[in-house]
């Protein structure tokens, strides 16, 4: 039997559609493989929030998730890693009803969680040497540490957007100065689309040209210096860029204004970004807040109460408008603190609900009645892949300096630069982080994508000679293997259904060898590896 042909009948018999039920190791009771018995009960404000847009729309939510889909979808989210076997097979004896909660928390602040966010932040801030932002890699490494230190110490979000708004000096030694630095197009109005798409999550270039050149004039002193040093360069408040040729810029004015409308004499003698970032940054701002945990939302649901997440204006309104308002609130009662917001989310029933919708109607979608499912990002598949065959990735930059050189076993999450790049990388819709816009991640699954898990002996040699996998080859094919690849692969035990299937297979004539391979090449490229659920 080809091994290709294994894999199709394989999947199409039991590892690609949804199951009915495993036996818990411990007690043999029989649950769910996917959703919980549990009925929805409201356990904080958002469930409350949503639970009545869906009662006031007739909308049916999903069940509970069952404990075994949780801990794959919150180390996913967080962490943009797979849990160990250990891991699943300790969390699922667990009886603690706290053991949830328990979960999220031992999560903040590990090397997985500030490398995964880093990338997030990565994409919206286009880190990337080469063109067209053309920040060169002593800048991002300065500039992506910068982050992934924000991150894992938790910088208050105010503190975190003031200073890259209002920070001068060397883009290698001051990292935030290279906001100014990454983007495409340096003059004013630039900068102002740049800002609005960031902090505001709009798409200015649409604006009314008075509307952008009113925001563009808080931006008009911002200068850029070289120094000695080869690709380094100074980003400061430079006044004089104000009066410098005003003829070439006839829309400019020495009057901001606000994206609110109202008018900003720029006084002489002080920085005009710095009074842009006091209006942003204020409680009483109307839009930065609700941007925000707009943004965690839509990066943890695969889509925001307002969509898309850098979309917002009158004509799209968001889907629940006191859910918004709730956690920009929450987020402002907090001092900004984004892990006060990640916690409210990932402890709700809301965020906690099967993906397996029991509504057709289609505002069940917007109104998150169930967990939308979402193909794997291609650095968080990759790695998944490389971390189950204990195997690594070639990167490489097109740039030959030394920060191009990428030490052998690196995750891809955690490549700073979003220049580095690998086949796969690119095959599978990494972004390009030349615009910061949410939709240049492409999630969608191509034919090529398909063809390549399936057919290419770049997967196949993971599974075939990865160490990772050495237990899998030449091991006994029996209930206990299988059980672990299972918990290994998909962070779940088999089903009754599955593991039948399986062990009829090592009693055929087949090699076990070659049965567990297949096997493990069939999980791979099941759905239920391949999305997140």
């Amino acid at each position: 039997m080809s091994r290709i042909l294994f894999c199709v009948l394989f999947l199409s018999c039991v590892g690609s559609r949804i199951v009915p039920t495993w036996a818990e190791p411990r007690s043999g009771k029989i649950i769910p493989p996917f959703e919980s018995a549990n009925a929805f009960v409201p356990a904080n404000r958002i469930d409350e929030l949503a639970a009545a847009k869906w009662e006031e729309l007739g909308i049916t939510p999903a069940p509970l998730c069952s404990d075994a889909v949780f801990i794959r979808r919150v180390y996913l989210d967080l962490t943009g890693t797979l849990p160990s076997a250990e891991a699943v097979q300790e969390f699922l004896a667990d009886d603690s009803p706290k053991k949830r909660e328990r979960l999220i928390e031992s999560l903040f602040g590990t090397d997985a969680y500030a490398d995964y966010w880093a990338m997030r932040w990565g994409d919206l801030l286009r880190i990337k040497s080469e063109f067209p932002i053309n920040l060169w890699p002593n800048a991002v490494q300065s500039y992506g540490k910068w982050v992934r230190t924000a991150v894992l110490e938790n910088m208050p979000y105010d503190r975190f957007a003031r200073e890259l708004l209002t920070s001068s000096g060397s883009n290698f030694r001051v990292p935030p100065v290279n906001f100014y630095r990454a983007t495409q197009d340096r003059s004013p109005e630039g900068i102002a689309q740049t800002v609005a798409l960031t902090f505001l999550g709009a798409r200015a270039e649409t604006w009314p040209k008075d509307r952008l050149a009113g925001l563009a004039a808080f931006f008009t002193q911002i200068g850029y210096k070289p120094t000695g040093e080869w690709k380094e360069e100074i980003v400061c408040w430079d006044p004089t860029q104000a009066l410098a040729k005003p003829e070439s810029r006839p829309n400019q004015s020495l009057v901001g204004i606000l994206p609110d409308g109202k008018r900003v004499p720029l006084p002489a003698g002080r920085d005009p970004r710095e009074v842009f970032a006091e209006w942003l940054i204020s409680p009483d701002n109307p839009y930065f807040a609700k941007v925000a945990v707009n943004r965690v939302w839509a990066w943890l649901l695969g889509r925001g109460i307002v969509h898309e997440p850098d979309d917002f204006r009158e004509d799209n309104p968001p889907s629940n408008p006191e859910l918004l308002q709730y956690l920009a609130d929450e987020l402002v009662r907090s001092k900004y603190d984004f892990r006060h917001i990640y916690r409210l989310i990932l402890n709700s029933r809301t965020y906690q609900l099967s993906a397996i919708p029991r509504d057709s109607n289609p505002q069940a979608a917007t109104q998150f009645a169930s967990y939308p499912v979402r193909r794997l990002e291609a650095e968080v598949l990759i790695d998944a892949i490389c971390s189950i065959t204990g195997t690594s990735e070639e990167y490489w930059s097109m740039i030959p300096e030394p920060y191009s050189i990428i030490p052998p076993g690196q995750r891809a999450v955690s490549l700073t630069d979003g220049s580095i790049t690998s086949s796969f990388l690119e095959l599978f819709g990494r972004p390009p982080r030349d615009s910061g816009l949410n939709d240049e991640r492409n999630p969608r699954f191509t034919a090529g994508q398909r063809l390549h898990l399936l057919n290419s002996s770049h997967i196949y040699r993971k599974l075939e000679s990865g160490p990772g996998l050495a237990w899998l080859r030449d091991g006994i094919w029996n209930e206990a293997t299988i059980r672990r690849m299972y918990l290994t692969i998909l962070s779940r035990p088999p089903t009754a259904e599955e593991l039948n299937a399986l062990l009829s297979l090592g009693r055929s004539r087949y090699r076990s060898r070659d049965v567990a391979v297949d096997a493990a090449w069939s999980l791979i490229n099941s759905t239920e590896f391949l999305y997140r659920h």
